[in-house]
């Protein structure tokens, strides 16, 4: 009987912890969700632009942070700088190389608090031009609710910064455009 008891106990204990884990599909249906990017131009100014086509979802415990998590993966040929021939160019084997490498993905590794309420660190393996690299970056919980569908939300927003060149991506475009931001804004659905 003791030992029925604390089973039964744990058990309960046990699906208290993963009750508190919501699962979250980001909304790209409704495109209340984005992958930016933004380069250096000369010097002179930025191109920015997007990926159209991407799917995701992330794991959120407000009670343990640990149990937090993000998977992203985009269709590289969606890039969108609103210029088709740069398009064109960017999905060619100087940049993207979209045929060859017609995906990349985020994958965390760890989620841990940064610094005030609703800020974590994220860590994780980025893979792009077939070159996996572990980064980090900080991300800022936008906010959380009932939508007016009956269902319930989630947002992060975040950016990073990386070189192209570390994932193989060498076509010179000078000293200005060494780096580049990623931002996304990322919208949840609780499943």
């Amino acid at each position: 009987m003791k030992r029925t008891f604390i089973a039964a106990a744990m058990l309960l204990v046990t699906s208290q912890t993963y009750a508190a884990a919501e699962t979250y599909v980001v909304d790209t249906k409704g495109m209340h969700a984005s992958i930016n990017f933004k380069i250096d131009h000369l010097g002179y100014s930025w191109v920015v632009g997007r990926f159209n086509d991407f799917k995701g979802s992330f794991v959120f415990d407000e009670d343990d942070v640990a149990n937090n998590s993000v998977e992203v993966t985009i269709n590289t040929s969606s890039v969108d700088s609103n210029h088709a021939e740069r398009d064109r160019h960017v999905r060619s084997e100087d940049f993207l190389n979209v045929k060859k490498f017609p995906e990349a993905s985020f994958k965390s590794t760890s989620v841990t608090k940064d610094g005030d309420e609703g800020e974590y660190k994220v860590k994780g393996d980025l893979t792009l031009h077939g070159i996996t690299k572990q980064v980090e970056f900080e991300i800022e919980e936008v906010g959380a609710g009932k939508d007016p569908w009956g269902g319930y939300r989630r947002g992060f927003e975040g950016e990073m910064t990386l070189k192209p060149s570390d994932f193989g991506i060498n076509y010179d475009l000078g000293p200005a455009a060494a780096t580049m931001e990623l931002e996304f804004i990322l919208e949840g659905v609780k499943q």
